[in-house]
């Protein structure tokens, strides 16, 4: 019987520490997720505006193409 809470006792530290160095490697990858989430949304803005129509031409310039020679 005194054997098997020293087992249980070690068992569960064990538990404990795997998940506590578990739980520290997720919270250190937080910041790197935060500033890839930061570019993607600043990439998504650029296409966004990249998707807008181009200007109309100005009101002097012919919308017809040059004719050939």
């Amino acid at each position: 019987m005194d054997g098997t809470a020293i087992i249980v006792i070690l068992a569960v530290a064990g538990v404990a520490s795997i998940f506590l160095f578990a739980l520290k490697g997720l919270l250190d990858q937080i910041p790197d997720v935060l500033h890839s989430a930061t570019r993607a949304r600043d990439a998504w803005d650029t296409f966004r505006r990249a998707d807008t129509p181009p200007p109309a031409l100005p009101v002097d310039e012919s919308q017809e193409p040059p004719a050939a020679a």
